[in-house]
């Protein structure tokens, strides 16, 4: 039965990148000023060395891959996020320390049409600059954590899903900040095992067992 479920798994990884790359050649690229930023930060050719560095949403040592990265061309067309593919049921962890704001673990169902859109259950937690961090598609009550709640970074927040507007089991992570009268989307920086980057997708990010 694992072994199933692991191709299973594959297939699903298999099917949203070719998706991605049929989206990625008819679809317009996003004119948002950010996309052009984040490229630069991702080729270490604008440098950054004073943001915060979050650490990767999952338990110390485990490694997962990243299907969908900031401006991605399948549902990221317009968005700062990342989907990082996870089986169900696996443990997601607060990227950074705050406080919990929002909990959404009641719904019990998801796929490819925007009718599930309302069923995403989620966990968003603000931090202490005021910046805050939102992870979707948690499994029906997915949520380890109660409004009000002060974790800390690398916390066991919740378990991954599907649930919502979701191609198929992955956590979707997003950080934004209150800025100009409004609610911006923000890169965030990320300490891996191979050290502080802005991540890429397609790539496979392994959290460090000594973070």
């Amino acid at each position: 039965m694992n072994v199933v479920l692991q191709l299973m798994h594959r297939l699903f990884i298999a099917a949203t990148i070719l998706l991605s790359a049929l989206f990625l050649a008819s679809c317009s690229v996003s004119k948002n000023p950010l996309r052009k930023t984040i490229k630069l930060l991702q080729k270490g050719e604008l440098k950054d060395d004073t943001s915060y560095v979050y650490s990767l949403p999952f338990e110390k040592g485990k490694k997962y891959r990243l299907v969908q990265g900031y401006f991605g061309p399948f549902s990221h067309k317009e968005r700062a996020a990342l989907d990082f593919a996870m089986k169900r049921g696996t443990k997601v962890c607060a990227a950074r320390n705050g406080v919990v704001v929002r909990v959404k673990e009641d719904g019990d169902r998801g796929g490819m049409n925007r009718k599930y859109r309302p069923y995403g259950n989620n966990i968003v937690i603000e931090h202490a600059d005021g910046t805050r961090a939102g992870y979707w598609h948690l499994q029906f009550n997915g949520a380890l954590v109660n409004v009000g709640d002060t974790v800390q970074q690398g916390q066991v927040i919740g378990l991954s899903g599907k649930t919502g507007y979701a191609a198929m089991p992955h956590l979707h992570l997003l950080v934004w900040r209150y800025d100009n009268n409004r609610w911006e989307q923000i890169a965030t920086r990320f300490r891996t095992q191979k050290g502080i980057v802005y991540l890429k997708g397609w790539k496979k990010y392994k959290r460090p067992d000594n973070e």
